[in-house]
């Protein structure tokens, strides 16, 4: 086999997303779209529905979480090294409502060895600050290309 041609790190972080989108069962269920990928970000929205809401009439917090979690999971996904979350904290700072489209912007905080911490901020459509999420992310054993083109 000839060398691989070796992708810019961008084109790496964007063939690593649609790799993982395509087995990203939970993600496409809850019709979130993939905004953005960069090496070390990813941009997440999603449409708050009816279904998502609970017994106060506001979008129950772990659907926020799993926004969240899915933009973390784009964001520290970047280098074609499968990673995991390790832990994650969530603060909520206002509630969401039926029909707002909230997104959550992640960005790399550090990547050291195995490990990193991303910060994911969720807004919705006013731009307003729903929720802030820190994921501290462990790589394990595994990539999600075959090979780098």
């Amino acid at each position: 086999m000839t060398d691989a041609i070796r992708l810019s790190p961008q084109a790496l972080a964007e063939a690593c997303a649609k790799s993982m989108w395509n087995d990203d069962n939970a993600t496409r269920h809850l019709d979130m779209q993939l905004l953005a990928v960069a090496p070390g970000a990813a941009t997440v929205a999603m449409t708050i529905t009816e279904t998502m809401t609970n017994g106060h009439g506001t979008c129950h917090g772990g659907y926020v979480f799993t926004l969240a979690d899915s933009a973390f999971a784009f964001a520290c996904n970047t280098y074609n090294q499968r990673t995991v979350a390790q832990h994650c904290s969530m603060t909520y700072i206002a509630p969401a409502f039926r029909g707002d489209r909230l997104t959550a912007t992640a960005r790399e905080v550090s990547r050291r060895g195995r490990g990193g911490i991303y910060d994911i901020r969720i807004t919705n459509q006013e731009g307003e600050h729903v929720a802030e999420f820190r994921g501290h992310s462990r790589t394990v054993k595994g990539t999600h290309l075959a090979e780098q083109i």
